[in-house]
């Protein structure tokens, strides 16, 4: 058993996992990430947040990307 570094709840199942691995607390709720043996920490959620943030930015900049490229086509096709 490990304990949260967020609320000290003491009972946090980690035993059939892996290091790296993820999983709520079951007394705040917080995300925790599996260190090593019955050892957890806080999951840095800002950092999923962020990485996510930057796949639908690189996902838009392709689209418009697309976008630009129907357009001169279909202007090369009107000048023909």
């Amino acid at each position: 058993m490990a304990t949260c570094p967020e609320c000290e709840y003491d009972e946090v199942d980690t035993e059939d996992m892996e290091e790296g691995d993820t999983l709520s607390c079951p007394e705040c709720g917080k995300n925790l990430v599996v260190t090593g043996a019955d050892e957890v920490d806080l999951a840095d959620e800002d950092d999923d947040i962020a990485a996510d943030d930057e796949d639908e930015e690189e996902e838009d900049e392709d689209d418009e990307d697309l976008d630009d490229d129907e357009d001169e086509d279909e202007e090369e096709n009107l000048d023909e």
